[in-house]
């Protein structure tokens, strides 16, 4: 399938690793060229480095999606590298499971500041260049958690319920302006994160282990892979999916028990 995203530039958070690290590379696949982020310099560069031999122009710098100033000078960095940016994937999130009692405001604070606050700034910071594409998408990466009140990740489940509703109301506000905004669900993708989330729930148990004993609550009895989410990825940054606008979209193999 044809998906006629040659030559566009597209912009991923949290691109280090996991998921972002996927979805980089499958738009570079279908010919995007990319600006990545993320916080840890070392993986950031590796993940570059595989870019740059598929053959997309790339752009990597450390970001902090928590720092306004980070924000900020990297969406104009973007700007002055490739003069343009015409898909916003925001991704970068972060595992913080614990129950109502075990959260303290801090880390409630600071799960916020990653999950909700980072997409808003980002669309902030990139709105400019965003209305200067001719197919401008925004993409924002979620949880089914978010719909599905879920033992154990009270931060998540109460924070990606906001990100849906932001989502909604983006693709409201900017449609008019030929803006496309959606959001990704992933239920259980085995991603690196998932370690962190294992650490908290079931400390010292096989990773693998884990994921099977979870597994158990998905029709399909099994984790997701990245690639699995990414290819959604490009079918919304896509032309053929020039209609699709406001869709909150899961990727979880069936989890989930809401309509």
């Amino acid at each position: 399938m044809e998906l006629g995203l040659t030559g566009r530039v597209a912009l991923v958070t949290g691109a280090s690793k996991g998921l972002g690290e996927a979805i980089a590379m499958e738009l570079a696949r279908e010919g995007c060229d990319l600006a990545i982020c993320a916080r840890g310099v070392e993986s950031l560069n590796r993940v570059r480095d595989r870019l740059l031999e598929i053959g997309a122009r790339c752009l990597a710098l450390r970001a902090d999606v928590t720092q306004p100033a980070d924000v900020t000078a990297f969406v104009g960095a973007v700007e002055r590298e490739f003069g343009r940016l015409d898909i916003l994937v925001n991704n970068a999130g972060g595992a913080r499971p614990g129950g109502f009692g075990a959260l303290s405001d801090a880390e409630l604070i600071g799960d916020y500041e990653v999950k909700i606050l980072s997409q808003i700034r980002f669309v902030r910071a990139a709105l400019h260049l965003l209305e200067l594409s001719r197919a401008p998408r925004i993409i924002n990466i979620n949880a089914i958690a978010g719909r599905v009140v879920t033992p154990g990740l009270f931060a998540t489940t109460t924070h990606r319920a906001a990100c849906y509703a932001l989502s909604k109301a983006l693709a409201q506000e900017l449609g008019p302006r030929g803006i496309l905004v959606n959001s990704v669900n992933i239920g259980s993708v085995l991603t690196p994160q998932y370690e962190n989330i294992r650490d908290r729930l079931a400390p010292g148990m096989p990773l693998e282990e884990f994921a099977k004993e979870r597994s158990r609550a998905i029709p399909l009895g099994r984790f997701g892979r990245p690639d699995e989410v990414s290819g959604l990825v490009a079918f919304l940054a896509s032309d053929r999916g020039s209609y699709i606008s406001g869709a909150s979209i899961d990727v979880g193999g069936g989890a989930g028990a809401h309509v």
